[in-house]
């Protein structure tokens, strides 16, 4: 619905029409936009196509509606990179690096990889080392499988669908049905594991950071030799993360608010 009951100009009128876009779980038809903003089919058929025009919505894969496109997905991630190196992100990295005493990184969905955006290494001498802006496949890391549960049905199936699965230890997802029906229970329990899926003899714990609308916007995560982080301890600090993640969420939306 319009913001105070009133849509004043066309800026206006385009924001209006990309946050619901945003906002939706799937593709959206003129007519559903038209609908729920309470403007005329035509004015929002004109916006829609001087939208996609400026490359920030497209055509859905199939064909039903409207979706963000690729250039709209990056101007995003370049907000959310910003915020998470001006809003005090580090320090609560930090605190939570020394009360878990191991490694702790903040990452995003960037099309087919997970993408680094901060990460607080632990003094530990023996622990994996990846600098922010590093990139990982998503689908043998705690924190990509964290991030593709968090996805719209539709779209995490099509994502799923499209990515190599290759395996990199014994224990790597590699079948595609496999890899779905571990999406849903970490979507079920709103955490996700990566038992040495991507390096023999590390384990990694991920939970999802979400802004003040309950929408994932990034995934935090511990990573630590197995040695030092078994399951059962993994499992032990799922709460201290999702405190951490409601602190770092909280952080993200006040600076993007200032």
């Amino acid at each position: 619905m319009p913001r105070d009951g009133h849509i004043g100009s066309a800026l206006g009128k385009a924001v209006l029409v990309l946050e619901t876009v945003i906002d939706r779980p799937g593709p959206v038809s003129i007519g559903a936009l038209a609908m729920w903003l309470g403007l005329p089919k035509q004015t929002v058929h004109r916006i829609v196509h001087q939208l996609v025009d400026e490359g920030l919505l497209c055509k859905s894969m199939s064909g039903e509606g409207y979706t963000v496109a690729p250039r709209l997905s990056r101007l995003g991630r370049r907000i959310l990179e910003r915020a998470v190196d001006e809003a005090p992100v580090r320090a609560i990295l930090t605190e939570l690096v020394e009360t878990i005493g191991e490694t702790c990184n903040i990452g995003i969905l960037d099309n087919n990889d997970v993408l680094y955006l901060e990460r607080v290494e632990c003094a530990w001498p023996l622990r994996m080392q990846l600098q922010p802006g590093s990139r990982v496949p998503p689908h043998c890391t705690g924190i990509g499988k964290m991030l593709l549960a968090s996805l719209e049905s539709r779209a995490r199936k099509r994502l799923v669908s499209n990515l190599p699965l290759k395996r990199y230890t014994e224990k790597t997802i590699t079948d595609r049905g496999d890899l779905l029906a571990e999406l849903k229970r970490i979507r079920r329990q709103d955490f996700a594991l990566n038992d040495q899926e991507n390096t023999t003899g590390m384990m990694g714990l991920a939970v999802p950071i979400r802004d003040r609308e309950a929408r994932v916007v990034a995934g935090l995560a511990v990573h630590a030799p197995v040695a030092r982080l078994s399951t059962d301890a993994a499992l032990e600090q799922v709460e201290t993360l999702h405190a951490a993640a409601l602190r770092i969420g909280v952080a993200l939306t006040t600076e993007n608010e200032e």
